[in-house]
């Protein structure tokens, strides 16, 4: 089917939209543009392109072997538009009519009649709007994505062994009806944002957000200008936030803040609430993981964005668990009993891992450790499930970490001592999971982002054998997942020029598109059910489907970290002296009372007590 007969159907269609039988048309164009249903994932990219090669000598063998040809524009310059797309360059109309192959009034009429029909799209390259760079559109990119499967099934049926071609027809019957669920991918936005110096963002520097600058240049196409992202560990990315926010004139233009960083900068309106700048809807808030779209609320307004959730779970090594004949531990006592059996300090092998580092690390510890004792840090409201965390601004609370249950939580992390490296008091985020990775510690505790080191290191001994709990509880306390990661918002002294881009800026970053592609390339955290839904996503690791049933199951919780503006001290104070108890210098009682003291004290100075 011509290009032009396409054009009339979608004149007959209403002009202005895609016909509703568009990939039905697309599949009628042979050796062109067939189907469209799936999302680019690095496994289809890599497909894509080595189709786009083949088809490349494919052409130039068939110019060698009959004198008598001719070129197709259309699939020429479809392939070096999505060929380039792939590769992050950038593509004007000269350079796409260089690649037709028809002399220059046959390629330029070709690429108009392909722009008109939607499968090229234009984007501004000046204010003047007289210079453009092209880009293929959502359908051509379903299209190729299609296309090249179909081709490598074609050549599996036509030439592979029998073996081989039964597989093939089982994964395109079993395909069809999976990648009909598939997120779409990432679209540049027709209109480049118009930012002096390019987008500036302030991250985290974990697994999640370097993939997201590993990404950089891909997103530099989708949004239209540079970015420029500065990363720093979870302390210095605390103190330059709140510097950033004294200053007359935000150097950002979007920051991301720890989940319980919320209130310190809401309260004290260093961020714009989101429903006063945007249409919420245009995040889709109902995506979104229950207990991480509920962090991001203030006095009931959202300030900012899910850009990653990942909760601290207990990772396990199923093989080493199977040999000793135990099962997955869901309570401290199981965790202690199978933390003992696999503890070998002989054989080079300790039982457990967890942050038990001065400071911030173990003070998140002991508030996850509380817990999974069934005791909030705070005096919060009960509720279904756990407590209330979500109307802080409106109440007044106070400590309540000198108690019963949180000596149980002392108690259970005195034991685990016993059964941990002996270089536990230094191991912070990262050095607990890394000797897990290596087969050096059966179990640890550890927020997903973290996945990577064993999950895409196929050398490593826990690869692949790795289950994934709730934290184990105590007391009869029901099982959660503490929710951890970083919300993406914006400061509240953004300059206001750069307001609109920051707001578009975010959400690109933030859509099931852009989280999709963060997965795709190494990131294990995700905020959106759609994500986690996605069949491709869920063919990466196992521990999407286990977040997604934790969360149906309402076992992700954000109120173990209860975003107050004097969490950060309280984090710090009981970080300190539960690294005391650990050193021998103070007993588990003395040590909840010094904790409460100091964090009454800072209550005070706020003027909450």
């Amino acid at each position: 089917m011509s290009i032009q007969k396409i054009s009339k159907l979608r004149k007959r269609n209403g002009g202005s939209s895609r016909p509703e039988n568009w990939s039905r048309v697309m599949n009628q164009q042979q050796g062109e543009l067939v189907q469209g249903a799936s999302y680019l994932t690095q496994q289809a990219k890599t497909e894509i392109l080595q189709v786009l090669s083949f088809l490349e000598n494919f052409e130039d063998e068939m110019d060698g072997f009959m004198e008598i040809s001719a070129p197709n524009p259309y699939v020429k310059m479809s392939t070096y538009l999505v060929k380039r797309h792939l590769e992050a360059k950038a593509v004007t109309p000269t350079s796409l009519i260089g690649a037709s192959g028809v002399p220059y009034a046959t390629a330029n009429r070709r690429m108009k009649e392909m722009i008109d029909c939607g499968l090229i799209e234009q984007r501004a390259r000046t204010s003047t709007g007289k210079s453009f760079s092209l880009h293929p559109s959502a359908e051509m990119l379903e299209a190729w994505t299609q296309f090249s499967g179909r081709i490598r099934r074609l050549a599996a049926q036509s030439f592979g062994t029998q073996e081989r071609r039964a597989d093939t027809q089982d994964y395109y019957f079993g395909g069809s009806y999976l990648e009909a669920q598939t997120i779409q991918p990432p679209q540049v936005l027709l209109e480049p944002l118009k930012v002096a110096g390019g987008l500036r963002v302030l991250v985290h520097g974990d697994p999640t957000f370097m993939v997201m600058h590993g990404l950089k240049r891909q997103f530099e196409q989708v949004v239209g200008c540079s970015i420029q992202q500065r990363a720093f560990s979870i302390d210095r990315l605390h103190e330059e936030a709140v510097r950033n926010a004294q200053r007359p004139t935000s150097r950002y233009d979007l920051i991301a803040l720890d989940l319980p960083w919320l209130g310190e900068f809401a309260g004290s309106g260093h961020l714009l609430p989101l429903d006063d700048i945007l249409d919420v809807e245009r995040l889709q808030p109902s995506d979104f993981h229950t207990a991480g779209w509920q962090a991001a609320h203030w006095g009931g307004k959202p300030y900012g964005v899910p850009s990653q959730t990942t909760p601290e779970l207990l990772f396990y090594r199923k093989d080493l668990l199977a040999e000793a004949g135990l099962e997955p531990p869901l309570t401290t006592d199981a965790l202690l009993a199978a933390a003992a059996e696999l503890h070998d300090p002989t054989h080079g092998r300790y039982g457990i891992a967890w942050n038990a580092a001065r400071g911030t690390a173990l003070g998140h510890t002991f508030m996850m450790m509380c817990a999974a004792f069934g005791q909030p840090v705070l005096d919060l409201p009960r509720q279904a499930g756990g407590f209330d965390a979500t109307r802080l601004a409106d109440t007044s609370y106070r400590p309540t970490i000198d108690t019963e249950r949180s000596l149980a939580a002392l108690e259970y992390m005195m034991a685990l001592l016993r059964y941990s490296p002996p270089d536990i008091l230094s191991m912070s985020w990262y050095e607990r999971v890394r000797p897990f990775a290596s087969g050096k510690v059966a179990l640890a505790y550890g927020y997903t982002l973290l996945a990577p080191y064993f999950e895409q290191n196929p050398t490593c001994e826990a690869h692949g054998n790795v289950g994934y709990l709730p934290h184990p509880s105590g007391l009869g306390a029901p099982n959660i997942a503490p929710v951890g990661g970083y919300l993406l918002g914006i400061p509240a002294n953004i300059a206001p020029e750069r307001l609109e881009a920051a707001i578009e800026a975010l959400i690109v970053f933030t859509s099931p598109e852009a989280q999709k592609l963060y997965v795709e390339h190494g990131s294990r955290t995700n905020p959106r059910y759609s994500v986690g839904a996605d069949p491709e996503v869920s063919r990466l690791s196992p521990i999407f489907e286990a977040v997604d049933s934790m969360s149906w199951r309402d076992e992700l919780q954000f109120w173990p970290r209860p975003p107050v503006p004097e969490i950060n001290e309280i984090i710090r104070i009981c970080g300190e002296e539960c690294h005391d108890m650990l050193r021998g210098v103070q007993s588990p009682k003395a040590t909840l009372k010094a904790a409460q003291n100091r964090a009454d004290r800072i209550m005070r100075e706020a003027g909450k007590l």
